[in-house]
């Protein structure tokens, strides 16, 4: 049976793309920095899901639960890097765009929490007949889609937020590069606009509810052998980078 580890499942996206992997018929184990956050979603979703502690920006809470994971399960076929944070949409007193502490923040939580998270368990992922990790970006983080003004996300303005999507999916691109001669398949992937906890402004405005927002990042799981390695997609295909 194949084993699926999702950091910040216990609500919103994360949550949603548990239960389906769960579905399908994965074991998931549900990363929250909430351990009884964490063991109340494990055990809503059922199919024999776990949790484990994690808190992506805890460098010792990221080592332990790798190693917990390895010695309860010894290897992991999916590792979705999906917990994040925009602080930026909440910012009642909002600065230039280069706001040090904002990019500090949102930094910590979004591109080093996931190299952290692929420092400490890619050797699991590696156990694996063929791995997939998929990184959980944001179209908004294109930087051809912020420097067209025929785009709709031209007119968004989150420099951290936007800037630490833009660096996880330099990662995505490093390591398929890295892994290129194994079966490990990297990909970025943007959600859309989902209605979660994320998007606290204009939350009902977004189109998507988190369900059917996770479909594209269990197809980013569920790659086949074939696929390629190394890209940014969303629901309607590729998105530039």
């Amino acid at each position: 049976m194949l084993t699926a580890l999702i950091t910040g499942a216990n609500r919103g996206l994360g949550r949603a793309v548990a239960e389906e992997l769960a579905s399908r018929g994965m074991t998931v184990i549900v990363g929250s920095r909430d351990d009884g956050a964490g063991a109340e979603a494990a055990a809503a979703i059922g199919h024999g899901a776990t949790h484990v502690r994690l808190d992506v920006t805890d460098e010792a809470s990221v080592r332990a639960a790798a190693e917990r994971v390895a010695a309860e399960v010894g290897t992991l076929d999916v590792l979705v890097n999906n917990a994040g944070i925009l602080p930026e949409a909440t910012n009642p007193d909002p600065a230039e765009a280069v706001d040090l502490d904002m990019f500090r923040r949102t930094f910590e939580t979004n591109l080093l929490g996931p190299v952290a998270v692929l420092e400490a368990f890619l050797p699991l992922v590696r156990r694996a007949a063929a791995g997939r990790v998929v990184n959980v970006t944001s179209t908004v983080g294109s930087l051809t889609d912020q420097t067209n003004p025929e785009s709709a996300y031209y007119g968004m303005v989150l420099p951290a937020y936007q800037a630490s999507k833009a660096a996880l999916n330099n990662v995505t691109i490093a390591l398929a590069k890295q892994l290129a001669e194994t079966q490990i398949k990297v990909t970025s992937v943007c959600p859309g606009f989902v209605q979660t906890e994320l998007t606290p402004i204009n939350r009902d405005q977004a189109p998507l509810t988190a369900e059917q927002a996770a479909e594209v990042v269990v197809h980013a799981a569920t790659l086949p052998a074939d696929a390629q390695s190394g890209t940014f997609i969303d629901t309607n295909g590729t998105v530039p980078w």
